[in-house]
């Protein structure tokens, strides 16, 4: 099993973002949205797409083959100051203080990715 602390880095297991369900052959999770561009463009015929919003929307056996399996889960290396922004982030949008906030929005906006 590989360590998800490695020579100072920290690695963390990413979940998918889809899983692809055709009528005929096997289904297949996609972790972000360039693979669900590339199975649309090489897919033929209908299929069924589940959006995954977190990961209580897994079974146990979906976690575990997608997420928590040593043998197939993708790991991602997450940097320190990756957790400081995001901690930093996190706080300002959760708080109490609206200003901060809007701020973040408007200067923000423009980079957004809508999953509409």
């Amino acid at each position: 099993m590989p360590e998800l602390i490695f020579e100072g880095h920290v690695y963390i297991a990413m979940p998918p973002l889809y899983k692809a369900m055709p009528k005929s052959g096997e289904e297949e999770y996609l972790y972000d949205d360039k693979a669900l561009e590339r199975y649309r463009k090489t897919h033929t015929g209908p299929f069924t797409l589940q959006r995954y919003k977190g990961l209580g929307e897994m079974d146990a056996e979906q976690l575990w083959e997608t997420t928590l399996d040593p043998e197939r889960r993708m790991l991602k290396r997450v940097e320190i100051e990756d957790a400081r922004m995001a901690s930093s982030v996190t706080e300002m949008l959760m708080g109490t203080e609206v200003p901060p906030r809007r701020n973040f929005i408007y200067e923000n906006a423009t980079e957004a990715e809508l999953d509409i």
